[in-house]
């Protein structure tokens, strides 16, 4: 059974581009546009990995991270910051809210599917 990773961005292209790559190595993609629908989908679908932007409205990615290690039935899953913040300040915050990766935009399908199978 293939793996399931949510997507959480609030660029359709972003999501878009990272769907297209994760499928094509064989993964399930569920998709959102904020912290906020991404728990919503959470609710109702397990997933493996969560790959999530840091600026979104609505909720951020931070406080996405903070929400998901929260919560008992989510709280060990892996997640991916995927996001134009390079800020090493940024980067800290999302490590110490519980993000496993860090990985910058622009990006290359290939660096992002090796993060994805360490992940996963």
């Amino acid at each position: 059974m293939s793996k399931t990773i949510l997507v959480v961005d609030d660029s359709p292209s972003i999501r878009q581009v990272v769907g297209i790559a994760l499928r094509g190595a064989g993964y399930q993609v569920v998709e959102a546009c904020d912290g906020l629908e991404a728990l919503d989908k959470l609710k109702a679908q397990k997933a493996n990995l969560i790959i999530s932007d840091v600026n979104m409205p609505r909720m951020d990615g931070i406080s996405l991270v903070k929400q998901i290690k929260a919560n008992p039935n989510t709280k060990f899953t892996p997640i991916l910051m995927l996001t134009t913040e390079s800020e090493e300040a940024k980067k800290a915050e999302g490590k110490a809210a519980g993000a496993k990766a860090w990985l910058v935009k622009p990006f290359q399908p290939a660096v992002l599917l090796s993060a994805v199978s360490k992940l996963a």
